[in-house]
């Protein structure tokens, strides 16, 4: 089992960046998938980036391909997202997530941070 905590969202404007990270505690973070999600009211959680176990081949969702960049340190625990040249449409509340298997879908995935909201100013 792990438990995971996001931090480092916030408020910014159209054009800026932010980094967030995700710390997770527990047994064997490196065998983990991770990815990054997000949600706004009203809609479905909507993938974001996924890294594998190790830092090769992300994927991502189009909608952030070429401005996000999804990392991973397995020394600290820790994966990270960071979020270049951001959109008003970014503006969600972001969620890292843990599990075995290398997919999109945000059923594939066993554990859950709490989220961490962003907003992005026009």
């Amino acid at each position: 089992q792990v438990q995971l905590v996001e931090s480092g969202g916030g408020l910014v404007q159209a054009g800026g960046s932010l980094r967030l990270s995700c710390a997770a505690s527990g047994r064997s973070f490196s065998s983990y998938v991770m990815g990054w999600f997000r949600q706004t009211p009203g809609k479905e959680r909507e993938f974001v980036a996924v890294i594998p176990w190790s830092t090769s081949s992300p994927v991502y969702a189009d909608s952030v391909k070429g401005r996000f960049t999804i990392s991973r340190d397995n020394a600290k625990d820790t994966v990270y997202l960071q979020m270049n040249s951001l959109k008003p449409e970014d503006t969600a509340v972001y969620y890292c997530a843990a599990g075995y298997r290398f997919r999109v879908a945000p059923h594939a995935y066993d554990y859950w941070g709490q989220g961490t909201q962003v907003t992005v100013s026009s």
